[in-house]
């Protein structure tokens, strides 16, 4: 039995309409993550929490494009203009991915050469608990939806919000290290244990064939 032209513009309508409600609730959930983040980590002196927070933004501004982009399709933009968005949205996130990477491998250097302790933050511990919890389901449906609709740019910034979630592991691991038995070491370790994660993502954003590797 053959679906109708009907019933497949309606399903495809749906199918937009979830991945527009997705992505709009990972977006309304990291600026909430990257400001709480962002101050916890300068409260606390904390590069693994202050990283966290930077890498918020980098995932709501990739968030905010992948939005507009569904909007401009789901308004009757052409091919060539969806093709053009979704290339936009993996060179964007690679290079703030990258500048992340190096940022938090600096900072984490100094830490570590000057030995500054960063004092315990039990908001930064359940922040990275509550995206643990929140960030993977946000994922895996982006994934599905994405394969449905067969949006790149939909699966690269799908694959942002599992970066996510692997930074929560190394955040919680490294906060509450320092927190139990006071081992500020393990606050800039756990931030240099995201950079090859970042420089992997980086890269990816500019590969022709980046969208693939995040359902890999």
């Amino acid at each position: 039995m053959q679906t109708s032209p009907n019933t497949k513009t309606a399903s495809s309508h749906l199918l937009r309409r979830r991945a527009t409600w997705l992505v709009a609730s990972t977006l309304a959930y990291n600026v909430v993550e990257s400001v709480v983040a962002v101050w916890a980590g300068v409260d606390a002196d904390s590069i693994a929490l202050f990283g966290f927070g930077l890498d918020s933004v980098i995932e709501f501004s990739a968030a905010g494009i992948v939005l507009w982009r569904l909007l401009v399709e789901t308004r009757g933009a052409d091919a060539a203009t969806v093709a053009s968005n979704e290339r936009f949205v993996r060179r964007f996130v690679g290079a703030t991915f990258l500048l992340l990477a190096l940022y938090v491998t600096v900072q984490a250097a100094s830490t570590l050469v000057y030995q500054r302790a960063p004092e315990a933050s039990g908001i930064g511990i359940a922040l990275a608990v509550a995206s643990l919890a929140i960030m993977p389901p946000l994922a895996w449906g982006k994934i599905r939806v994405a394969r449905q609709i067969g949006s790149e740019a939909l699966l690269a910034e799908a694959k942002e919000t599992l970066a996510c979630s692997y930074l929560s592991v190394i955040l919680l691991l490294g906060l509450a290290a320092n927190a139990a038995v006071g081992w500020w070491w393990a606050d800039p370790v756990a931030a240099l244990l995201m950079v090859p994660w970042l420089i992997k993502e980086g890269r990816e954003g500019f590969s022709p064939h980046a969208a693939d590797a995040c359902t890999k």
